[in-house]
């Protein structure tokens, strides 16, 4: 080629922001490794919201477990919304994607079987359904061991803080604290319903639980950044933590031990999640053209960790 053609081609490079086709210059090469071969094909990972240090650490745990097998993953997010989370399926499907991992809004059997047809694994990240690997953590259990812990701190007046929409692990934190409850002849928790799992609607949540009559002596919060928000307005509205309110959060996030009163909290295994999570993706990925794959379910179970906020 001409230097002057070539540095024409230069000049129309750079104004129109090419990229180049790594699949298209392989092919063109012989070498036969384009996007459908297996080798090459990342995995998705698609969670709720990363801004939340939950769904980091799990999306975490299963880029390093892909990563270790030579894949290579997208992280994405569907907003809770549907909408945006077919948009995020869409690409995966663009992008020939091997698998997604994820925390479901409105993906269901059809949706699945759709990626299914289109050569995608799907795992399903702390929920479950049939015919679909996943992964979850036994969230009823870990509500049950955060009511028995207020009760036995002598709290029988207790409410739960959560997220509207109410998304079923929470749900399911709510289902066992209530059974706990009833166990002990108490009275369910009263809920507050907050716009989202964040620390300003925990903070939001601290002044609607100072206004009910009686005030509730235990809270147990659906996350540890609700928690967090309402120990600080609790705090700043000089109530005393735990003596006159104990506190426990869910999920075990690094801000829970270094917050102003370190919170008491559930601990979810996140990373170990994400990490099952990938490792069922890469087996249905690998056995699935084979007719060999089983679909499997994957229970982890939480911890309590005692701090000073309970």
């Amino acid at each position: 080629m001409a230097e002057a053609t070539r540095n024409r081609v230069r000049a129309a490079i750079e104004e129109l922001g090419f990229v180049r086709n790594e699949s298209a210059r392989r092919l063109r090469q012989g070498r036969g490794l384009g996007p459908d071969d297996p080798r090459l094909r990342p995995f998705g990972v698609v969670v709720e919201d990363l801004a939340n240090p939950y769904a980091t650490d799990v999306a975490r745990g299963a880029e390093q477990a892909l990563n270790a097998a030579g894949r290579d993953v997208l992280w994405l997010t569907n907003d809770n919304s549907a909408a945006k989370e077919r948009r995020c399926l869409e690409l995966l499907e663009q992008q020939h994607a091997a698998g997604v991992l994820i925390t479901p809004v409105g993906l269901g059997a059809s949706g699945i079987t759709r990626l299914r047809a289109a050569g995608m694994a799907v795992v399903l990240l702390d929920h479950t359904g049939p015919g679909v690997c996943s992964v979850r953590v036994d969230h009823a259990a870990g509500g049950a061991v955060a009511a028995r812990h207020l009760i036995g701190l002598g709290r029988e007046r207790v409410a739960f803080v959560t997220g509207n929409p109410h998304p079923q692990p929470c749900q399911d934190r709510l289902d066992g604290a209530a059974r706990a409850l009833a166990g002990a002849g108490l009275a369910p928790p009263v809920t507050l319903a907050q716009a989202t799992l964040t620390p300003k609607e925990g903070g939001a949540a601290a002044r609607r639980l100072l206004a009910l009559d009686p005030v509730p002596t235990g809270v147990f919060c659906a996350n540890d950044l609700l928690a967090v928000g309402l120990v600080n307005e609790l705090v700043r509205r000089g109530v005393r933590v735990p003596e006159d309110v104990a506190v426990v959060g869910y999920d075990d996030i690094e801000l829970a031990a270094s917050a102003a009163v370190p919170l008491t909290t559930i601990r979810q295994p996140r990373q170990e999640l994400g990490r099952a999570a990938a490792e069922l993706a890469l087996a249905e990925a690998a056995e699935a053209g084979a007719g060999a794959h089983r679909h499997r379910e994957i229970v982890l179970t939480p911890e309590l960790v005692v701090r000073e906020s309970a």
